[in-house]
């Protein structure tokens, strides 16, 4: 019986790398076998790393050329990254809710969210939704979308639609850039501009190697950041002129 539902995970996991993600009634009907087996299942592929959970189903994990890409950028700066999201997460009360973006800083955010209690995170990021799926006192609302690899996150009209319902209280985003004529601003086309008014609270995270620099797109003002977390290694230069805009906090 034991090698039966190794098989049968296997098979699953076959189904799973050709078709990148499927529905738990899809998985069900292609193997004659419950929804209720089909959630066992997963939830074992899961903790072995095998593929992701996502809301009605799964997914392979970021494995891909492009996906790649999402990993190296989360690599870069990462003692950085990781004491701006340490910081980010210690405003975060038990019992609040959040929205979080699909940036590489905010991921670092998550992964310090662990540990907290009665969180509900909204996020169109599978990466935030990956860090948290183990956290049993953060509750995970994933919007609709197509899903894009090269930043495993959704995109599309249902995420503009989803954020524009919620009101949390407080936004985390990054940026690829802080402009002091610019402002924010950002590589991606597709920034979810619409994430900015879902909190009361909009908090930038963002690593001290991109202030001062420009990107492509606009995204706000700097003096519509609520709060700016940095890093240590922000020149003493940019740290005033940062300062003259918004608030700013330096993560240690």
């Amino acid at each position: 019986m034991a090698e039966h539902k190794i098989d049968r995970r296997d098979e699953v996991l076959r189904l799973l790398r050709n078709r990148v993600s499927a529905s738990i009634p899809e998985i069900a009907a292609n193997f004659s076998i419950s929804e209720m087996t089909v959630r066992r299942d997963l939830e074992k592929l899961a903790s072995a790393g095998q593929v992701i959970r996502i809301p009605g189903g799964a997914m392979m994990p970021r494995g891909t050329a492009l996906e790649k890409t999402f990993l190296d950028r989360s690599a870069q700066c990462s003692d950085a990254k990781d004491c701006i999201g340490r910081a980010a997460a210690a405003l975060v009360a038990d019992g609040e809710a959040v929205v979080m973006d699909s940036g590489t800083t905010t991921l670092y955010v998550a992964r310090h969210l662990r540990r907290h209690s009665d969180v509900v995170v909204f996020t169109f990021s599978l990466a935030v939704l990956d860090e948290l799926s183990g956290s049993g006192g953060v509750r995970v609302v994933l919007t609709g979308g197509t899903y894009r690899r090269s930043s495993h996150d959704l995109v599309g009209r249902e995420v503009g639609e989803a954020l524009r319902s919620i009101h949390a209280g407080k936004v985390f985003f990054g940026a690829a850039a802080v402009s002091f004529n610019k402002g924010v601003m950002a590589y991606d086309p597709d920034f979810q501009k619409e994430s900015l008014a879902a909190g009361a609270e909009r908090i930038l995270v963002v690593d001290s190697s991109k202030i001062g620099r420009e990107a492509l797109y606009h995204v706000c003002p700097v003096a519509n950041c609520d709060l700016v977390i940095t890093d240590s290694g922000i020149k003493p230069a940019d740290l005033r002129r940062l300062k003259e805009l918004t608030k700013v906090q330096v993560a240690e």
